[in-house]
């Protein structure tokens, strides 16, 4: 098995989905022997993506990206919720690997994803309460990972959430222990 495990939680030694995301792999590899391969897209930043970048017939630094992503068979990502999405860190990493006529393409039918069969766990991190009640409408992270995930084809998707972890020491703790059951059950 082979593990693609992305961080991009900014607050590098205290944050929640960075902890998350460490013990899905570990818990992952402990059931089944893995090769990991680790991306901080904080630590070593993937630069935001422009006009030339886009229409260039030749990146290394892409091509690098989705052959990582491509030989993955579960993918691993550590992603925190900044002001309702993701971190732009981890935005500059999907600008790179959703790319037409590789991780995905256009038919009649609508895009279709060409990369199937690979599963998919999303290490969720928010200082908030996101998934119920009325600020379920301001959760732009969870779901916008979801669908561009799925528009590559990767619909097998697990999310492991830690939510309120910013309201206080009791609640944090509840998330915290509510995260690590749910690895635990994976």
């Amino acid at each position: 098995m082979k593990i693609l495990h992305i961080d991009s939680g900014i607050f590098v030694e205290q944050s929640v989905s960075r902890k998350i995301s460490r013990d899905i792999v570990t818990h992952l590899t402990a059931q089944q022997p893995a090769e990991v391969v680790h991306r901080d897209v904080v630590l070593n930043p993937i630069p935001h993506l422009d006009a030339e970048t886009l229409l260039a017939t030749e990146n290394p630094l892409s091509d690098e990206l989705i052959a990582e992503l491509q030989a993955a068979d579960v993918l691993v990502i550590g992603a925190p919720m900044y002001n309702f999405t993701i971190p732009t860190q981890l935005k500059a990493w999907l600008d790179r690997v959703l790319k037409a006529g590789v991780t995905f393409k256009y038919t009649e039918q609508g895009p279709e994803g060409l990369l199937k069969g690979k599963t998919a766990y999303i290490a969720s991190g928010r200082g908030g309460i996101y998934s119920k009640g009325d600020a379920a409408a301001l959760d732009h992270q969870e779901s916008y990972l979801r669908n561009a995930l799925a528009f590559i084809g990767i619909t097998d998707v697990h999310v492991v959430r830690a939510e309120g972890v910013n309201l206080g020491d009791e609640p944090r703790q509840q998330a915290l222990a509510a995260a690590e059951e749910a690895v635990a059950e994976l």
